[in-house]
């Protein structure tokens, strides 16, 4: 597996990830995704707000896209990897790149209902820290989570 840069190319195949692993995990954890947010939308969402504002990195193997990070700073945004490579140290692989990014530390926020990505981040050292609400339109219970070197 290989951990790179985004290509500019890869954009819609990207954004058509993170749609399905976002509404597969929305779906497990009880949350309905926003109303009208299609696949066209999550397209749109991708290329005028997360591209421009993160970094993005990719996991591939054997020219398949599993995953992708955005970074921006400190905060790791957005972490997802497709529903059927999950269990498969494709998230491991990205986080170690944004430790890679950020050795001083990562901040994240993620749905305190999201099972299994609190035991993800807490077997990798996060530690909860704050508890709240997620901004519109899911104003769901969150929780914010940090990672610092020892």
């Amino acid at each position: 597996m290989q951990v790179r840069r985004l290509r500019a190319a890869e954009q819609g195949e990207v954004a058509a990830l993170w749609h399905a692993a976002r509404k597969e995990t929305h779906t497990a954890i009880g949350i309905s995704m926003e109303e009208g947010v299609t696949p066209e939308e999550s397209q749109r969402v991708f290329r005028e707000l997360i591209a421009p504002r993160n970094e993005i990195w990719v996991a591939e193997e054997s020219g398949s896209l599993l995953g992708f990070l955005a970074i921006q700073g400190s905060t790791l945004e957005r972490m997802y990897v497709r529903p059927d490579a999950q269990g498969r140290g494709v998230g491991t692989a990205l986080l170690d790149k944004a430790r890679e990014l950020s050795p001083d530390g990562l901040e994240l926020h993620t749905h305190r209902a999201n099972e299994r990505a609190r035991r993800f981040y807490e077997k990798h050292g996060f530690e909860a820290f704050a508890f709240g609400v997620s901004p519109p339109p899911e104003s769901e219970p969150d929780v914010e989570y940090r990672w610092r070197p020892r």
